[in-house]
């Protein structure tokens, strides 16, 4: 069963949450998420719930707590569903864009979360930029990452409309791109920490004894005559 996307109240009250704390915005939220889930190295709650809203922050109460990891949890388990899915199907993952007051939605605060998702992992996301061939991928998410960057250095060119149409466009054909450029590795790792199948023991039943089935039969003129002869 797919899990459960987020409602539209359901992504309204977690983002209400963090824009009250402060904490991420919902939208960079998204794109860590999304990054953290490309990722072959695995990164735990505990490594990515403290860069959501710091290492002080503290729930007014458990039912606070309880009804906002659930909707974070569901969350991420909603992006890893849709991403799994776009190796199986042509299919994208839509990310969370908020639209600003004039109604377009920029894309800047997804392209920072999902940057700063990359910078958790800098070592597993290496060897993607070191790529010449795929590093591409990542182009459109630092491109709107540095927008606005307060090192003028790294501040792309103005962006206009027309391009930032283009490049939130590419951003989402770059996501299910470089989920499956990592693939390889999380099925490698998902095998590695499968634990080995266990063979079920069978008790060695004669040839001349009755057969385990309950036919009444000699176990070789019944289920016997049908077993592989090993030589």
């Amino acid at each position: 069963m797919n899990p459960q996307p987020l409602t539209d109240a359901e992504l309204d009250r977690l983002a209400a949450f963090l824009d009250a704390i402060p904490a991420m915005r919902l939208e960079s939220l998204d794109g860590y998420f999304a990054a953290l889930i490309c990722c072959p190295d695995p990164v735990m709650p505990s490594a990515y719930l403290p860069e959501i809203w710091g290492e002080d922050f503290a729930f007014d109460s458990p039912a606070q707590a309880t009804e906002i990891l659930n909707l974070i949890v569901r969350h991420w388990n909603a992006i890893a569903s849709e991403l799994l899915r776009t190796l199986k199907e042509p299919h994208v993952y839509l990310p969370v864009l908020l639209e600003g007051d004039d109604g377009v939605a920029r894309g800047n605060d997804w392209a920072r979360g999902f940057m700063r998702g990359v910078r958790q992992r800098p070592a597993s996301w290496r060897e993607l930029l070191d790529d010449d061939e795929r590093v591409g991928l990542l182009v459109p998410m630092m491109l709107l990452a540095h927008e606005h960057d307060p090192d003028p250095s790294l501040r792309p060119p103005p962006i206009d409309p027309d391009k930032r149409e283009k490049a939130l466009e590419l951003m989402i054909a770059s996501l299910p791109a470089i989920y499956r450029y990592f693939e390889p590795q999380h099925r490698a790792l998902a095998c590695a920490s499968s634990p080995m199948p266990q063979r079920q023991a069978r008790p060695k039943v004669g040839r001349n004894e009755p057969c385990p089935c309950g036919s009444g039969r000699k176990y070789k003129r019944c289920c016997g005559a049908n077993a592989p002869t090993l030589h």
